[in-house]
């Protein structure tokens, strides 16, 4: 019998995803959510000339699209006063960490995350044979310090630290980051993911020469531009390492709706800035309601809230299985001491109001009553 010979490597990985999605969770309750508060989306939605730019390009949707995004990719240069070869643009940073994963891990080598952060890294490491060195949060942060020393421990060829982090919203200034970069192991590279960047205070970006060659930043359009469904990420790097990633990556990936909306939200910064202010008003309200029902809300840096619930793991999900089960879709960190939390995404006015209405009953079930 002919049959698909898998590689051995293909045949030791787990049928699995990093994430069941929200759709994937609707279908199996059988039920809509009424609030969708898990998936750190930007429930506020894109620029209008963000919209009006894919409508216009939906009639064009015949042609393929430019595979070298080059006038994204040269507003993106214009904006950040870097250089166009400085930047990559990909298939969101999900897809732009399997590019750089490819590029440097082969099976066996080492590459150093903390215990509980973005899981689609490890799923990507994991994929190419690399072998995962994980090292608790402290205090709720990622360690960035601790990270670099388990770096030069274990011989790693990758470092993968977000900032600000998810799932805690916690961060770093970025001068602390520089700072650390003197701990960077010969050899070894700093992936930087910046997707909350722009909700965060200001100097929390690193102030990173471009071509320093220690470090790789990614960033997306899914988050503060309000573009999760286009899939439009871009990385930012030193001239040699970005042109390392022509040879591996899918050029017609992009698709050129997806280009020409990331560049009209990227002229609209007057939208960007209202979109932040709303995210902040939103921490703010989720933070209150939290605090109304005895929990904790962390700092956040992002558009979302992890509260802490107070007591272990098992009552947290308890706590989320709650609001599940009453139509409000909200995530949590998935390992100890962390797993003590839940994970709220900023929404709107109606999908606070009933997160507020459903917080309540979701305790009172947790607690047995």
């Amino acid at each position: 019998m002919t049959h698909a010979r898998f590689t051995r490597l293909a045949q030791s990985l787990p049928a699995s995803v990093p994430f069941v999605g929200p759709e994937e969770q609707e279908r199996t309750r059988g039920a809509p959510f009424d609030a969708r508060l898990g998936a750190n989306e930007n429930v506020f939605g894109p620029s209008p000339k963000a919209i009006a730019a894919m409508q216009a390009e939906a009639i064009e949707i015949w042609k393929y699209a430019d595979a070298a995004s080059h006038d994204l990719r040269a507003a993106l240069a214009g904006h950040l006063g870097i250089e166009m070869g400085n930047i990559v643009v990909g298939e969101g940073i999900d897809g732009l960490l399997g590019y750089l994963v490819r590029l440097l891990i082969e099976p066996g080598d080492a590459v150093v995350t903390s215990d509980g952060a973005y899981p689609t890294f490890n799923y990507h490491v994991a994929g190419f044979g690399g072998v995962l060195h994980k090292l608790p949060y402290r205090d709720d942060h990622e360690d960035l310090r601790g990270l670099m020393a388990l770096a030069r421990e274990r011989g790693a060829k990758l470092i993968y630290f977000a900032n600000p982090d998810n799932p805690m919203g916690s961060w770093l200034s970025g001068a602390d980051v520089v700072a650390a970069l003197e701990d960077l192991p010969e050899g070894c590279l700093l992936l930087l993911d910046e997707a909350y960047i722009e909700f965060a205070p200001e100097g929390t970006a690193a102030p990173v020469e471009i071509e320093d060659e220690r470090v790789i930043r990614m960033r997306t359009f899914s988050k503060a531009y309000g573009m999760a469904g286009a899939r439009i990420g871009y990385a930012l790097g030193s001239a040699g390492l970005i042109r390392n990633f022509e040879k591996i990556r899918n050029h017609f990936g992009m698709g050129r709706v997806a280009q020409a909306g990331a560049l009209a939200a990227l002229q609209d910064q007057d939208w960007l800035r209202e979109i932040c202010d709303k995210v902040a008003a939103s921490r703010e309200a989720i933070a209150r309601i939290a605090r109304d029902n005895g929990l904790d809300p962390l700092p956040s840096a992002t558009n979302f809230v992890t509260v802490d619930c107070g007591a272990d793991g098992d009552f947290a999900r308890a706590v989320l299985g709650g609001l599940v089960a009453q139509g409000v879709f909200v995530r949590m960190p998935f390992v100890a001491p962390q797993d003590r939390c839940i994970r709220i995404s900023c929404g709107t006015e109606a999908d606070l109001a009933r997160l507020a209405e459903a917080l309540p009953e979701a305790l009172r079930r947790a607690r047995g009553g």
